[in-house]
């Protein structure tokens, strides 16, 4: 018989009866039934019910023992009394009565939390203890789901012909984008690789080198700040990329891999095909380049309707609009509240009015509301009674962002969300520059390598503002899953968009010089995307946090509190990397 086990602990079933079997696992639980002592003990595959019954001194052994020891149990596998079949285990039907039991790892501290209930403890302890929180059947659960969606996406991509390549981890720091992680070189004094805040430059380069389809399972890190559906430091993304291909070529691989991939491991509902929403018609409608389509309210634009008015709020400001049905019930509380909100959202108020029964208007704002400007409210929002509108006053900049946010917000206190459903949306013909609000100079808004709508033809005639790009937003349920654009391959016309955005030929040179000196060599028009693993599978495990589907995460912070990093290192380390370090804490007086 083996060392350790014959069988794991979710496979014992009826068919096993009678035999006499090995098991190893960690002591879920232990309970002592008046002289007869029930274990669940649990491994990674599951849980088997043990008894220990006639041997005293078994039991005596036994009681000793602290739960999530690991232990090996040899017994016969016995059918359940009728009253204690559990019918939502795999082993509920069968037992193991148990008469040789031994500790292969005993549990010497006490623990620092219930591992059953590891979800409800603080996160500091959660992260000190990882191995420990990931016992815990749900998270641990999470991260099987994780290898199987990565499984998934790797066999599709195969399917498809896409080649995978592994691309460098230790490369050279990009001037665009986030803030690098750089890595000290001990053979080149005072230089520094990055760690690649995304392979993008190496997959073009790739697609130039004569590879048709790439993708690869990419780790990625930027030294930024952590949120709810990000993780700070590092991450993971289905990088690909297309030669020869068009925006069209891209949307149709990524749209059919999603739409498997979710289909495979969810119940949920998928729309498809996956709707197109220009950039600026999402910052009108919903607020944001990255709705939730699965809440019905619309934003509208009724800045016109208020050009005469008296209300000083208004005078001079873009104004939207959210139109609520059946929201006129709620309480005065309830108004206040989405004020408040808006407020903490950095709006300087929110109004609103509310259609009574007989269509009389009532709210804080209903005495600067003319007969005239209300129907024609009506007849914009489709109002009627019950409804109530919620109104934003700002500078376009501000009052597109405060409206998305009161959008968001009134449809998770109402309730309005549309359940069981994953709603994908591509967010297209984002603009190719935008104007910096502080030095009123042009920039880009997006990815400077990506292809102006209209080629040389757009840079060299259009007003840079009305100029769009070839890029590309998924979003599903307000997250994005990735950025994508079609590349510019081109160079004369790559030098013109960064001339209007400022740079010169010598800094497209020095600050791209392996992509820029590539493309002097037949490029192939190209184009791709890189979907975010974790989200994806933060998505399909109904997550709200981006750590619960990560296996070893850092804390908001970026400290890994498992492993104790970052860390300080010692004074020989840091001379071998030619590095001096300098009092960084500010001075007291």
């Amino acid at each position: 018989m083996h060392s350790y086990r014959t069988h794991n602990c979710g496979e014992l079933d009826q068919k096993h009866v009678g035999e006499v079997v090995r098991i190893a696992g960690w002591i879920k639980n232990m309970r002592d039934h008046g002289g007869v002592i029930f274990i669940d003990l649990r491994d990674h595959y599951g849980v088997t019910q043990i008894v220990v019954s006639d041997n005293n001194e078994l039991k005596d052994f036994v009681s000793k023992i602290s739960r999530e020891s690991t232990i090996s149990v040899t017994g016969t596998v016995c059918n359940r009394s009728e009253n204690t079949i559990s019918p939502t285990m795999k082993t509920g039907h069968i037992e193991l009565a148990a008469n040789e039991i031994e500790v292969l790892g005993k549990v010497v501290n006490p623990l620092p939390f219930e591992v059953s209930l590891a979800n409800e403890a603080r996160e500091d302890l959660r992260l000190k203890y990882r191995f420990l929180d990931l016992r815990n059947e749900k998270i641990h659960n999470n991260i099987i789901l994780r290898s199987k969606v990565i499984q998934s996406i790797r066999r599709k991509m195969i399917d498809l012909n896409f080649l995978e390549i592994q691309t460098p981890i230790l490369t050279s720091s990009s001037p665009e984008g986030a803030r690098d992680y750089l890595v000290p070189s001990r053979v080149h004094p005072g230089q520094f690789y990055a760690l690649p805040q995304a392979p993008q430059q190496f997959k073009q380069l790739l697609m130039v080198s004569g590879f048709d389809k790439y993708f690869q399972i990419a780790p990625c890190f930027r030294d930024e700040d952590a949120r709810a559906d990000r993780s700070p430091g590092e991450f993971y993304q289905l990088d690909l990329e297309m030669a020869f291909a068009t925006q069209e070529d891209v949307f149709n691989v990524v749209e059919n891999m999603l739409y498997e991939v979710f289909s495979e491991f969810t119940n949920f509902k998928i729309s498809k095909p996956f709707t197109r929403i220009p950039y600026q018609e999402a910052m009108l409608k919903y607020g944001s380049d990255k709705p939730d389509l699965r809440n019905p309210l619309i934003i509208h634009d009724v800045t016109e309707l208020f050009t005469e008015t008296d209300f000083k709020v208004f005078k001079n400001k873009t104004i939207r609009v959210i139109a609520v049905p059946g929201c006129g019930a709620q309480p005065r509380s309830f108004y206040d509240d989405i004020v408040n909100f808006a407020i903490e959202a950095g709006a300087k108020g929110l109004s609103w009015i509310k259609f009574n029964d007989d269509m009389s208007l009532s709210g804080s704002i209903a005495k600067f509301i003319s007969e005239e400007v209300k129907n024609e409210l009506i007849h914009v929002t489709q109002a009627s009674s019950g409804y109530a509108l919620f109104f934003a006053a700002d500078q376009l900049e501000n009052v597109e962002k405060i409206a998305g946010a009161v959008r968001n917000q009134l449809g998770k206190r109402l309730d309005l969300l549309e359940k069981d459903i994953y709603k994908f949306c591509w967010i297209v013909d984002f603009p190719m520059f935008e104007l910096d609000p502080d030095t009123h100079k042009i920039g880009f808004s997006h990815n400077p390598f990506s292809m102006p709508q209209g080629g040389m033809d757009a840079l060299l005639n259009m007003n840079p503002l009305d100029i769009l790009a070839y890029q590309y937003d998924i979003v599903c349920n307000g997250i994005e899953l990735s950025s994508g654009a079609v590349r510019n391959h081109d160079t004369e016309i790559m030098v013109k968009a960064f001339e209007i955005a400022g740079y010169t030929y010598g800094d497209i040179k020095s600050k791209f010089p392996a992509l820029f000196n590539a493309f002097q060599f037949g490029p192939p028009p190209h184009a791709g995307i890189a979907p975010g693993i974790d989200r994806i599978v933060m998505i399909i495990a109904n997550e709200s946090n981006i750590r619960e589907v990560i296996a070893f995460p850092m804390n908001s912070k970026a400290q890994d509190l498992l492993m104790g990093a970052p860390s300080e290192v010692t004074e020989k380390q840091l001379r071998d990397v030619h590095i001096k370090l300098v009092n960084t804490q500010p001075e007291t007086e």
